[in-house]
C-alpha cells in the first residue's frame, strides 16, 4: 500500500522513518531519568509528527478502514522507536504491547514519580551554587539546568484566582 497520507498527517511515514532509528541518546533506565528521557522523546516524536500515536488522539481505526494498515505501520514504527530507547529490563516488559499509546501511558505511570527529595535537592543545589573557578557561561548553564528541572517538577497553579496568584508570588520570592 502506498503512503497516500499528507505530510502533516500523523500516519505519514517519511522515507527516513525506519524501525531501527534511535530517536534519543539516553536509554530509559527508570525513575531516575524518566523526566529527561520522556522530554527528549516528546521533542523527537513531535518533530516526526507522531505525538498523536502516543497521546491517544490517533486511535486504531476499524479493521476494514482504508487507514487501518497505515495506522498499524505507524504504530509499529513508534513502538520500535520507544523500544530502541529503553533498557533491556524495561524492554522485556513492553515487547508484547499492542499499541504505542498504552506503552507510553504504562511508562508514565511506572516512572513519572515526582520525587519530593529531588525537588528539595534541586532547591538546595540552587542555593549553594557558586561560580567558583567556572566561566560565567558554565555557571549560567548549570544554574539554568537546575531551574529548568525544578520548573518541570513543580507544577504551579494556572488559574487566575487570588489564592493561586498569592501562591505564585510566594514561590517566586522563596526562590530568590
Amino acid at each position: 500500500m502506498a503512503n497516500n497520507c499528507s505530510f502533516n498527517d500523523p500516519l505519514y511515514i517519511h522515507p527516513s522513518d525506519t524501525p531501527g532509528l534511535n530517536l534519543v541518546n539516553d536509554q530509559l533506565i527508570g525513575v531516575e531519568n524518566y523526566g529527561i528521557w520522556s522530554r527528549a522523546m516528546l521533542i523527537a516524536l513531535r518533530a516526526k509528527n507522531k505525538i498523536a500515536l502516543i497521546d491517544g488522539s490517533c486511535c486504531r481505526p476499524p479493521v476494514d478502514s482504508q487507514t487501518s494498515l497505515q495506522w498499524e505501520r505507524c504504530n509499529a514504527l513508534v513502538l520500535s522507536w520507544i523500544m530502541n530507547t529503553v533498557s533491556k529490563e524495561i524492554f522485556s516488559g513492553i515487547i508484547y504491547a499492542l499499541d504505542a499509546s498504552s506503552v507510553w501511558t504504562d511508562l508514565k505511570e511506572r516512572f513519572d514519580k515526582i520525587n519530593g527529595s529531588r525537588i528539595f535537592s534541586i532547591h538546595r543545589e540552587i542555593g549553594r551554587l557558586t561560580q567558583g573557578n567556572s566561566t560565567i557561561s558554565t555557571y549560567y548553564c548549570k544554574l539554568k539546568q537546575l531551574w529548568d528541572e525544578y520548573s518541570a517538577l513543580v507544577i504551579l497553579p494556572s488559574c487566575e484566582c487570588d489564592t493561586a496568584r498569592k501562591y505564585l508570588e510566594h514561590e517566586q520570592h522563596r526562590l530568590l
